[in-house]
């Protein structure tokens, strides 16, 4: 099967791992802004953003598109994590807030390639009832990610070169090994406007904050493609040195991908992963929202 995305344009194909987590109650949005790492006042009714949670330490525990429906109803479309045990977690902090947490086992994630339908950048289109329509395109490759009550086909090889283009844009697929290690600088989520250094606090802010404004930001990601497999959690060396470590991973047919945390400044050399050597990818724009 070819591995152009837009082999199969319109196609809907379920996205495994994908959950949505629904916040809802007069203090959803007050909630959101306090505990997640974006800001979310600027958000408009019927936009979205990527946005995620961090431990005291800053290190991201997920990462998740969050959808403003209303300030009393937010959605956040987490992929790989284990959106049960998330949402437990964060009912540990609803304290007096007026927020109910749950999971919605009764929306299931699809993926389309092609132009969305209506939905453009960080504008929604459609509703939970007859599928609700986010834009995740980006540079040259155009696709939508749907929410709707009835799940779609499966198609292992159409959900595994998504998560390639996710990778190709520098957009993290952290597997449950990779929770909680890397701070939002360490993943480059500058790059999607994920995190915000000027709002207040939030859990792990200060950790963003201070790496911000005293640039103390050393490392970030790295794009490789390899001929075999990568693994999540391999080291990435140079020579004997060891460069970083891997903290995502995709792949299809003769595809491999993986998304490295690595110094910042560096040397251009041949670098190799679990002793097969890899080639270093420019990442594609055009995720941010």
């Amino acid at each position: 099967m070819p591995d152009n995305p837009q082999a199969l344009p319109g196609q809907a194909f379920a996205l495994p791992g994908h959950t949505v987590i629904a916040l809802e109650g007069r203090d959803a949005a007050v909630f959101a802004q306090a505990q997640f790492m974006n800001d979310v006042k600027p958000l408009g009714e019927g936009q979205w953003q990527w946005n995620g949670w961090l431990t005291p330490k800053g290190r991201v525990i997920a990462l998740f598109a969050l959808l403003h429906l209303s300030d009393q109803q937010l959605r956040l479309v987490v992929p790989d994590a284990d959106a049960a045990a998330l949402a437990e977690r964060l009912r540990r902090f609803v304290f007096r807030s007026k927020v109910a947490i749950a999971v919605r086992e009764d929306l299931h994630a699809a993926g389309r390639w092609g132009r969305p339908a209506q939905a453009r950048d960080a504008a929604l289109a459609g509703d939970e009832d007859a599928g609700l329509e986010l834009d995740y395109s980006g540079d040259g490759e155009a696709r939508s990610l749907i929410l709707a009550p009835a799940p779609a086909p499966a198609d292992a090889e159409a959900a595994a070169r998504w998560a390639l283009a996710d990778l190709r844009h520098g957009l993290p697929r952290l597997a449950a090994a990779q929770a909680e290690h890397w701070t939002p600088q360490q993943l480059s989520l500058e790059r999607l406007r994920a995190f915000s250094v000027k709002k207040g606090c939030y859990p792990g802010q200060e950790i963003v904050a201070r790496t911000h404004f005293l640039g103390k930001a050393k490392r970030g990601l790295v794009l490789f493609a390899a001929a075999a497999p990568i693994a999540e959690g391999a080291e990435v060396r140079c020579a004997e040195a060891v460069l970083g470590t891997v903290a995502a991973s995709a792949g299809s047919g003769d595809t491999h991908l993986a998304l490295a945390v690595l110094p910042l400044e560096r040397e251009a050399q041949p670098a190799s992963i679990d002793g097969q050597p890899v080639s270093e990818q420019p990442l594609l724009d055009g995720l941010a929202r």
